[in-house]
């Protein structure tokens, strides 16, 4: 065979679409739809008294009007819990629209239905609400304090204690020849899509059935959520998602309320009916993630090895909690790194406060998780005056030590146990890389240019590709079109070239001929959704079984009609052939034909492959457990995650006049097992190191004590620019996953997981500060160094802790 596109560095094939504004996004959808916009909270904690609409009713081209009372049924109950857990003791969730009391700014209230969104905007501008305000609370110490309750019913503000342990941590820490205490904040950010949410639905009366578009990671949830909320069959329900301008977790909730409030309004009037997300709305009301304040203490031996591990982690899950508490299980569960953490306890609060939701954001949980491990092992480091590196290589995982079981266990019992690696080979490879070793020359050649040098390196773990399943449909046309489909959804990652790529290897065709859909409950209804690292993974591996099953199945028909031995038979940019005997071949279009009983009808070639064959009276035209057409569908459960790794280094430099951070070098070493496409997997690492950048210098949701977001705009929330990220330099490992058929490990969050624990290091490296604050700006930098005391104290820790910023 010379088909072999696995491994290669495919162009992505959707990039001419997109970049010529060809996508299809979902307010390029229903231009004569209705119209939606929301009434939302200006307050963070306040209890609804009135509502009157009655200004609202004169504005031209109004529709209708939707408060929680006029909710019923299922959409009068509060939205799901979507991943329960026995240690969330005290789940809450908001309603569709909000019942009595408001819990953070930003959350809807009441829904206009217009003829446009600008006569919405004006009509839901005219509804009086009367809000009686109440205490609020913001920022996790204050939630810990509990003056105030964001919930009566839990006066604590914890939603769930989460304890993880192995071995009895006081007598070793007590034991240990060093022990080292300190505390650390990572505060509030959000994921920014270039697309906002958006959601379009129609209502066929005739056919009694929904179709809903919505910018969402999981179409196949979203339509069970419709379905269930509404009291609809599922059967008559549709969920496509078209183009997706980008997700980054925010888009994995399912449902959103808008997802279905807008489906409810267009059954109730018989319309179209669409809402897109502006961006304050997206600022307000949307997910955010990150913040964590992490009391660790750590014992250890002359050597730097640690003997036990003991973290406290308050994690804020925002008003409610939609989405259990996944992020802070993962940030417990995959903490201990690459490292071999003898003893190890880590207990994690969740509680609530008056801000917008958390639910995952690109990494979920492991920025943070790799924050504590990472600053830990540069305490160490410095305590007893060893190398960061030395530290680190001293307490790594070993190559012979696979499969390596932590004794701890994911959000759904499973164990942390993890499958292959070589994590000494990421440092040395690492150190090559960013020229660890030359850091000293590099400082002084920085020092005599006026700037401060410091050299950082982080390295992590991450579980990728969780179930608990995902499956994949693959049918070869008589045209010689290969059709591909998977129920996973697309959000910009390059799904369509990496899968196309798995078939066209599988199958021995041509990727031109291959066509692959993915977020489309019309075409597999079946799937989980875009998240966690998981779709190379999990979809990857079921479409590549589904093209081995059509595989089978060609080389069976084939075999009857070219009469030989299956074994004998290859196939090879599209054609069935026998091996060594290039004139002996028959095409894959023409079998797929001939796999239909109805084949004469259609096809010259299966006429001429078959004329001289007698049908056997004695079975049937379609054998007993066959199957017309040349398809099959397989699915793709995989007995645990798999877990990739890597390490990142980063060299900055700063200027003393102005204390701007730069980022002159940064290095990725990353190991995502046998690689489908060079190309997109280091878009992603660059992708996710932008993210990493944007983390630990820029990216932070300030809240002020009123629990109102201060920056909620472009103009005020920063993101790194172009300029801002340095250029990228990548090296592959490649230790392949034996828990899947393909080989392969996540790569999507890679990128963003040790970002602000690199650059954290470098700066501290830098100018011999203690960082213990992310993200940190110029001024928080200039103020930590005129600091007598910043040896020991955060950058702004108080302000860090409770979420104010003054």
């Amino acid at each position: 065979m010379t088909t072999k596109l696995f491994g290669e560095p495919v162009r992505r094939r959707e990039d001419a679409r997109l970049i010529v504004g060809k996508g299809r996004y979902l307010d390029d959808i229903g231009h004569q739809a209705l119209a939606a916009a929301f009434v939302r909270s200006p307050h963070a904690h306040a209890r609804i008294t009135d509502i009157d609409v009655e200004p609202a009713l004169d504005v031209e081209g109004l529709i209708a009007i939707y408060t929680y009372d006029d909710l019923t049924g299922p959409m009068a109950e509060p939205l799901p819990v979507l991943i329960p857990h026995p240690q969330l003791t005290e789940p809450r969730t908001n309603y569709p629209l909000a019942r009595d009391v408001v819990r953070h700014v930003g959350e809807a209230v009441v829904m206009v239905i217009a003829t446009d969104r600008y006569v919405a905007e004006d009509a839901a501008e005219r509804i009086l609400v009367s809000y009686e305000e109440l205490p609020v609370v913001v920022g996790v110490d204050a939630a810990v304090e509990a003056k105030a309750a964001v919930h009566d019913d839990v006066p604590d503000n914890v939603a769930a204690r989460h304890r993880q342990e192995t071995g009895d941590v006081e007598p070793v820490l007590a034991a240990s020849p060093h022990t080292l205490s300190f505390t650390q904040y990572i505060e509030r950010s959000a994921s920014m899509p270039m697309e906002g949410k958006g959601v379009h639905a129609k209502w066929d009366a005739d056919d009694r059935s929904l179709r809903v578009y919505t910018s969402t990671q999981a179409s196949t949830s979203v339509r069970a959520a419709v379905a269930a909320k509404l009291d609809l069959s599922l059967d008559r329900v549709e969920v496509i998602a078209p183009d997706v301008g980008g997700g980054f977790g925010v888009k994995i909730v399912h449902p959103w309320p808008e997802e279905l409030l807008i489906p409810m309004a267009a059954i109730a009037l018989q319309a179209e009916v669409k809402w897109a997300e502006d961006r304050r709305e997206h600022f307000i009301s949307s997910a955010h993630e990150r913040q964590q304040r992490q009391d660790i203490t750590v014992g250890y031996d002359d050597e730097g090895r640690i003997t036990a591990l003991d973290v406290h982690v308050l994690h804020d899950n925002g008003a409610y909690t939609p989405y259990g508490i996944i992020v802070p299980i993962i940030t417990a569960t995959q903490l201990v790194g690459p490292y071999v953490i003898p003893v190890y306890r880590v207990q994690v609060d969740s509680v609530y406060t008056n801000t917008v939701i958390v639910t995952p954001y690109r990494g979920a949980g492991r920025p943070q998780a790799c924050y504590a491990m990472e600053r830990t092992m540069d305490r160490i480091a410095d305590e007893l005056g060893l190398d960061r590196a030395v530290v680190r290589e001293r307490n790594l995982i070993q190559p012979d030590q696979f499969p390596y079981d932590h004794q701890l266990t994911f959000q759904d019992g499973r164990p942390v146990i993890y499958d292959s690696g070589d994590y000494p080979g990421l440092v040395d490879k690492l150190k090559a890389l960013v020229g660890w070793d030359e850091a000293s020359r590099l400082r002084d050649d920085a020092a005599a240019r006026g700037k401060h040098l410091g050299i950082g390196m982080a390295l992590y773990v991450e579980g990728t590709g969780p179930g608990p399943y995902e499956g994949g449909h693959v049918q070869v046309l008589g045209s010689g079109k290969v059709l591909v489909s998977t129920g996973l959804t697309s959000q910009g990652q390059g799904h369509e070239t990496a899968f196309a790529q798995i078939v066209a290897s599988e199958l021995g065709v041509p990727i031109e001929d291959v066509e692959v859909t993915t977020g489309d409950t019309r075409r597999f209804g079946y799937a989980v959704g875009t998240f966690a690292s998981r779709a190379a993974v999990m979809s990857g591996n079921a479409i590549a079984l589904a093209a081995r099953g059509v595989r089978e199945k060609a080389l069976r028909i084939a075999a009857d009609v070219l009469e030989v031995d299956v074994a004998d038979l290859e196939i090879d940019e599209g054609l069935v052939q026998v091996k060594g005997v290039p004139g002996s071949s028959i095409p894959l279009r023409t079998v797929a034909v001939l796999s239909n009983p109805l084949r004469y009808a259609f096809d010259e070639a299966a006429k001429q492959a078959t004329q001289f064959t007698t049908h056997d009276d004695s079975k049937p035209p379609v054998a007993e457990g066959d199957a017309p057409g040349l398809e099959h569908r397989d699915y793709y459960s995989p007995l645990r995650s798999t877990f990739a790794s890597g390490a990142h280094a980063a060299i900055v430099e700063i200027d003393p006049a102005t204390w701007e951070i730069e980022i002159v070098k940064y290095a990725v070493v990353h190991d995502c097992g046998n690689v489908v496409n060079p190309m997109i997997v280091e878009g992603q690492v660059q992708g996710g190191v932008a993210q990493g950048v944007g983390g630990a210098l820029y990216e932070r949701m300030v809240y002020d004590s009123d629990g109102q977001l201060t920056n909620a705009s472009y103009m005020d929330f920063l993101m790194p620019y172009s300029s801002e990220v340095p250029d990228v330099v990548i090296d592959h490992q490649t230790t392949p996953s034996p828990l899947n058929p393909l080989g392969i490990k996540g790569a999507g969050e890679a990128g963003v997981i040790p970002g602000t624990a690199a650059i954290a290091s470098a700066i501290e490296d830098a100018v011999g500060r203690r960082i213990t604050s992310m993200p940190i700006s110029p001024t928080e930098l200039y103020d930590l160094v005129r600091n007598p005391d910043s040896e020991k104290t955060a950058v702004a820790a108080g302000r860090a802790g409770t979420g104010v910023m003054a």
